[in-house]
This record gives C-alpha cells, sequence and structure tokens, in this order.
C-alpha cells in the first residue's frame, strides 16, 4: 500500500460517516474508496480537478461528489466526528497551534507610493475658475462687434 492510499480501516471509519453509497436516485457509486483516493490526491497535490490521474477514476466523478458533499455538510460531520473520536482517545493536544506564514506580495509599482487617499478637485471650485482655452466664450468675446 502506498503512503497516500487509504487503508481498509480508515476506509470503513470514513464509510460510517458518508452518506450512503447506494443512493435513492440516480447511479449507484461504483468504487468509493477510487473517488475518496481521488478528491485526496487533488487536495494533497493542489492540482486542478482536470489534471487527476486516470488511474483514479474521471475526475467529473470526483469532484461532483466533493462539491456535492461540501453542500450537504458532510465534510464537516466527518471532521468533526473524527476529532471527536480523537479526542475521546486522547489523541489531540489543543495547546499546539498553528501559525501560518504565507507571504502575499504586492504588485511591483505598489511598493514605495504615498498611501491614503489623494483629495479630488471640487468641481464647483472647476466652474468658478477661468478658462483654459483662448476661444472660450467670453462676455468680451459675445459681444457683437458692431456695438
Amino acid at each position: 500500500m502506498a503512503r497516500s492510499e487509504l487503508s481498509d480501516g480508515q476506509l470503513d471509519r470514513l464509510l460510517a460517516l458518508l452518506p450512503p453509497a447506494r443512493p435513492r436516485t440516480g447511479r449507484p457509486t461504483r468504487d468509493l474508496r477510487r473517488t475518496l483516493q481521488a478528491i485526496f490526491w487533488v487536495h494533497r497535490t493542489g492540482s486542478p480537478w482536470r489534471d487527476l490521474p486516470a488511474v483514479l477514476g474521471p475526475w467529473q466523478t470526483a469532484a461532483n461528489r466533493f462539491y456535492r458533499w461540501r453542500r450537504a455538510g458532510v465534510w464537516a460531520v466527518v471532521l468533526r466526528e473524527l476529532q471527536a473520536a480523537a479526542q475521546a482517545a486522547g489523541k489531540l493536544d489543543w495547546s499546539l497551534h498553528q501559525v501560518d506564514s504565507t507571504v502575499v506580495r504586492a504588485h511591483q509599482h505598489a511598493g514605495g507610493g504615498k498611501g491614503g487617499r489623494r483629495p479630488r478637485r471640487s468641481a464647483a471650485r472647476a466652474v468658478g475658475s477661468r478658462p483654459n482655452s483662448t476661444c472660450a466664450a467670453t462676455p468680451a468675446a459675445i459681444r457683437s462687434p458692431s456695438s
């Protein structure tokens, strides 16, 4: 058995928490172990669903089942039950915490600029200001030459 494959004991534990393999409607599940292996492979590697190896079955099957179970809250129940079982067995140490050291870099042009909002020029101020072009209509230009 490979390091990433589910053992029979792990599979039996998960099957007890998952919805029944034979749904009331639709196509029955062929190989739930393979589907779970596919879901875990995608989440372990971070690969897109479409890059799922063919030996793990069609990517659509694994993706559809994962998203359907997520909408139904199955994964939350699985996590809660597995944590409760580990807590009862004394295998959880809640005093340990993990700190994420992910760094999100800003774009190269975002560095070193002045922060904050810049004040905008008021449109009301622009109305009362002098015209910027020489051909703008002014009271002198509107007067007729005969007057």
